[in-house]
């Protein structure tokens, strides 16, 4: 097979559920890593959490560009392009790596049945062999201790934030997600959790297996300034100082989450500084110049326009105090699409006051809810429903139709609706 369409299309089909298939464990993926003969060639840095892993990973891959590194990025989902969870360089890679490394991993696997995500999880490791890169960062797909980029043992594991989310697969509480995250974390590998108060469970774990921990706010943290910020980390030698890092720029990502997502991408690269030292002047750079559609993104332009890939109730409640944060907006209307399986109620409640006017649209795939379910749901929670569209392309341009220069324009709900809104607008990813 020559196409990347072709490979992709074939990929969906080896499970019953497509793309969306999810069926976690371990064993098929470390079988045919196995028989591809995989193994570390450069420091791993494995990042999970229900929300910021995409920034902290777009934060560390900048730095360390900066510094200087051939750094390989694999993330999920994309947006427009399946290229796009593959980086090497800072560069999305081309079809042919794809294809040659689709290749690879179907040549031996043999009977073994790969879902489409374990599939891409082996092909990126081998497009990143054969880039012969200084540095690997790889988000978790879903939870953390099945998830196929468990396999690769990292030098340092991160875990974001800890919230409710995937509850049919990692539980129903805080404590059970918090130990199925917990499951990247290995003995004597250092654990960075920028969650300030994160589950007993995680804490817990760490201290069984011995995985030395540090947790935002108790050994590291950051302080706002007006126009920069400052990021203050416990001296990792042991003697208990605290360095400070001081004049730092204000992240290319907005939002007033970013500052944790980055004060916890700066711990993490100074917990593994002996194999990839960065310089203040990379940190500041990499920082300036990072780029990720779809988080708190604002296009530039009247009306204002805003993607935000949220679609969980924390992300949720960033995404409104983001909003409240910008200047008037005398409406705001949302192009919004979720998921069936999200708890939707609880995504809405947060961004009730913010929203003047809802969209709701219906999105591709099984695990999409009906644009009638989100209109029911909406109409029930009191909000203002302004019809019903097919797509989120449909519903942008019914609110472009409508807005005023002063209003703002949100969409919002899934990674689906998202691309959507930057397919009809003609923008990349």
């Amino acid at each position: 097979m020559s196409d990347l369409a072709g490979w992709l299309a074939r990929i969906e089909a080896l499970h019953p559920r497509g793309s969306a298939g999810i069926e976690l464990g371990l064993e098929r993926v470390a079988e045919v890593s196995q028989r591809l003969q995989q193994h570390a060639h450069c420091p791993v840095i494995l990042v999970a959490g229900t929300n910021g892993k995409g920034s902290t990973c777009a934060m560390l891959e900048h730095i360390l560009l900066a510094a200087g590194y051939r750094v390989g990025l694999y993330t999920s989902p994309h947006l427009l392009r399946y290229n796009e969870r593959v980086r090497v360089g800072g560069v999305a890679v081309d079809n042919a790596a794809l294809c040659a490394a689709f290749a690879r991993v179907e040549a031996a696997r043999g009977n073994v049945a790969l879902t489409y995500f374990e599939f891409g999880t082996l092909a990126a490791w081998e497009v990143f062999a054969a880039a012969a890169t200084d540095a690997i960062i790889l988000e978790v797909g879903l939870g953390g201790r099945l998830d196929a980029t468990n396999i690769y043992p990292p030098d340092c594991s991160i875990v974001t934030t800890v919230d409710l989310d995937h509850m049919d697969f990692l539980g129903a509480d805080r404590e059970a997600i918090g130990r199925e995250k917990a499951g990247i974390f290995r003995s004597q590998v250092p654990v960075i959790c920028g969650d300030a108060k994160p589950p007993q469970s995680l804490l817990d774990h760490a201290e069984k297996i011995g995985a030395p921990v540090r947790v935002m706010g108790r050994d590291f943290g950051y302080m706002g300034q007006e126009q920069q910020w400052l990021f203050w980390t416990f001296d990792t030698s042991g003697r208990g100082e605290v360095l400070r890092r001081g004049g730092l720029a204000y992240p290319g990502l907005r939002g007033n989450n970013q500052l944790a997502n980055a004060a916890t991408a700066l711990a993490a690269l100074e917990v593994i500084k002996t194999h990839l030292p960065v310089a203040m002047k990379d940190i500041r750079q990499g920082l300036l110049e990072v780029q990720l559609a779809g988080r708190f993104q604002i296009l530039p332009g009247r009306p204002t326009t805003v993607l935000d890939v949220a679609h969980n109730p924390q992300a949720a409640r960033v995404l409104a105090d983001n909003l409240g944060g910008m200047a008037f907006h005398r409406s705001t209307w949302a192009v919004f699409g979720m998921m069936a399986d999200k708890d939707i109620d609880a995504v809405i409640e947060p961004l009730r006051e913010r929203v003047t006017h809802w969209l709701p649209c219906a999105l591709d795939g099984h695990r999409a809810a009906s644009v009638d379910f989100l209109a029911d749901r909406l109409r029930k929670l009191g909000c203002a429903v302004m019809g019903s569209f097919a797509s989120p392309a449909e519903a942008l341009v019914f609110a472009q139709e409508n807005v005023g220069e002063d209003d703002r324009i949100l969409a919002f709900g899934s990674f689906l609706t998202v691309a959507g809104a930057l397919q009809m607008l003609g923008r990349p990813a």
